[in-house]
């Protein structure tokens, strides 16, 4: 299969281009800049301008959008909010009206809103799942939410298949050292989900029949943590007493069922035996 991918030349997607050439389809990365590896075609396009987006999916059968800003802080909210949100929208409108689909975007944890917010919160309940309210107070995770309501709005009006990946953080194989020392991390409850696991998400959501448009949480099985879990909700979070499964030990305050169960995925990749 022909896919496009968004953003090909950054830290995820390059890895989703590998994981497409491994699998026989054939992958166009379209970009701001060329990748570090060569892997397939490149396109260079500004997703803000719609005519661009047209041309360079001409002849794709699916779409993965990853490209755009992935965190808050680097660029002013309003900023953030625009190249979001826009990018999603013209990949989209490109692809229904050029016939594709089946479309895969970047989404965030960050999307429930305690990962950034300036006025700290705890979640409901734990494990996090897709059901948790959307609180964000910053402009990345109301990016995210217009992104998935822009999803939304196509499938009902042309029945493109649309999936959300709502990721963890996503670090590289050399990053799992920084990673469980990551002072930070109890804003997003220590979930992540390795770049590679990352990667096959996405390319089982374009493979996927009958998805329809669904959000997905894409995390790993285990918290990156060093510290067990009963300590961490003593420590950061005691506030929290709805617990809907059992976390002793390691477990992910992040449920991912709803990805294994519409996907058959299932993270493969682990700090605690993959540490680069």
């Amino acid at each position: 299969m022909k896919i496009a991918v968004t953003g090909g030349s950054g830290r995820i997607g390059a890895y989703v281009v590998e994981e497409l050439l491994a699998h026989g389809h054939e992958p166009v990365n379209l970009d701001r800049q060329f990748p570090q590896k060569r892997l397939c075609r490149t396109r260079i396009v500004d997703l803000l301008e719609l005519g661009e987006v047209y041309g360079a999916l001409q002849g794709a059968e699916a779409v993965i959008h990853l490209a755009g800003i992935n965190a808050p802080g680097t660029y002013p909210n309003e900023k953030v909010v625009q190249l979001n949100v826009m990018s999603t929208y013209n990949v989209l409108e490109a692809a229904a009206g050029l016939g594709i689909a089946k479309a895969a975007i970047a989404s965030s944890e960050s999307i429930y809103g305690y990962c950034y917010a300036a006025n700290r919160f705890a979640p409901y309940a734990i494990p996090v799942d897709e059901s948790h309210p959307l609180l964000p107070q910053e402009g990345y995770g109301l990016s995210k939410i217009a992104s998935e309501q822009t999803a939304a709005m196509f499938h009902r009006r042309c029945g493109m298949q649309v999936v959300s990946l709502r990721f963890g953080h996503v670090p590289l194989p050399d990053e799992y050292e920084w990673l469980a020392r990551h002072e930070g991390a109890s804003r997003f409850l220590w979930s992540y989900v390795d770049v590679r696991d990352a990667a096959r998400a996405a390319r089982l959501a374009v493979e996927a029949d009958g998805a329809g448009c669904e959000a997905l949480n894409i995390t790993a099985d285990d918290t990156c943590s060093p510290v067990d879990n009963a300590e961490l909700l003593r420590r950061y979070y005691p506030s929290i007493t709805d617990r809907y499964a059992d976390l002793t030990g390691h477990a992910a305050w992040s449920d991912n069922a709803k990805a294994k169960r519409l996907l058959g995925w299932k993270p493969e990749h682990g700090w605690r035996h993959n540490r680069g």
